[in-house]
């Protein structure tokens, strides 16, 4: 990391004017008929394609990097003893009915709350980060529960009840591993038939699993970005997958990470030469200018929010300026940004 770039950067340094009228609230009509954006990191240069075009900036040899994560419904809609809504927002599973937990509504240590007739949960401890531990009674296990009971965690930006669609495309179709609270959302524009036709082109996949967490909406609070602390996010590589992109690397082909969440997995797992190193971990890593890549040398992503930690990181793999004005053009386009918004490709 660049401490000369690194010390002198502001949050206000990552702002934009975004109206809100480009938040997308829904998904696209078909996943692969969203726009693409790409951005040309060394000049700027950007060309205003489909999706489904994006094997032509791809060639045979390239090696996409996915998160195979998956979103479960894990907002949960309470009722306070006596009056009064709350909402548990479930995190990590401690043990067989026992998480970690967001929990709004004013609740406290010690309270008992009621999801639905029979099942009752227990505010039993505080954690870190304003989080709390639930214990969850009436129920063998709440997991049997949470496909009938719990709602798709859209993003807060979304200002809208989630709907029995969301739970299929708020969701990637390679997903595989539970444990998101939001999904990895520039692989939401591929299809099954996108990936076939990527593959008889000689387009490799390899799949990372790193579990979406609150952090990946957590605001920057702090005015000097060096300032700012990750949350914590578990992640796992395999043996295969590593053995993949470090084949990749050594014949000097292109590892494209789709997604910031699979540039903090490989960047995080990496060693200083860009070996990657397969196993399961903790990601903490913040990634803004000044950051040295390792493993990445593209990234298909969606638009992300102002003073956002997801823009800090294709601003330090593209330049805060070309980052800056190409969201510009978008905002002028009409793009539209976010979780259920177009891609950019940046190569």
């Amino acid at each position: 990391m660049s401490s000369l770039i690194s010390e002198h950067l502001k949050l206000s340094d990552f702002d934009f004017v975004l109206p809100d009228a480009r938040i997308a609230q829904t998904p696209a009509a078909q996943r692969d008929r969203s726009r693409l954006m790409v951005l040309d990191r060394n000049s700027g240069a950007l060309q205003h394609r489909i999706f489904s075009n994006i094997d032509q900036y791809l060639v045979p040899g390239d090696l996409l990097v996915v998160n195979d994560t998956k979103v479960f419904p894990c907002r949960l809609v309470a009722r306070k003893k006596g009056s009064g809504k709350a909402e548990i927002f479930l995190l990590s599973e401690q043990g067989v009915n026992v998480w970690e937990a967001l929990v709004k509504g004013g609740v406290r240590t010690g309270a008992m709350l009621n999801i639905v007739p029979g099942v009752d949960a227990e505010i039993v401890g505080d954690g870190e980060d304003g989080t709390k531990t639930v214990r969850f009674h009436g129920v063998p296990d709440i997991r049997q529960l949470l496909f009938r009971i719990g709602k798709t965690p859209l993003p807060p930006y979304i200002k809208r009840d989630p709907s029995q669609e969301d739970l299929e495309r708020y969701q990637t179709v390679y997903a595989a591993h539970e444990g998101a609270v939001a999904a990895p959302t520039a692989g939401l524009h591929f299809t099954a038939a996108l990936i076939e036709q990527l593959a008889q082109k000689g387009i490799t996949f390899a799949r990372v699993t790193l579990h979406v967490g609150p952090g990946t909406f957590q605001p920057v609070r702090v005015d000097r970005i060096v300032d700012h602390t990750m949350l914590p996010e578990r992640y796992h590589i395999s043996e295969e997958t590593a053995d993949v992109i470090n084949r990749a690397k050594g014949e000097s082909r292109r590892v494209i990470a789709v997604g910031t969440t699979s540039v903090r997995t490989i960047e995080t797992a990496s060693q200083e030469d860009g070996t990657v190193i397969a196993g399961e971990g903790s990601s903490r890593l913040f990634i803004y200018p000044g950051y040295r890549f390792k493993v990445t040398s593209g990234i298909v992503t969606n638009f992300h929010l102002p003073k956002s930690t997801l823009l800090m990181l294709v601003a330090a793999f593209a330049g805060r300026e070309h980052i800056l004005s190409a969201y510009g053009t978008a905002v002028a386009e009409q793009y539209r940004f976010y979780s259920y918004g177009d891609a950019m490709m940046i190569v």
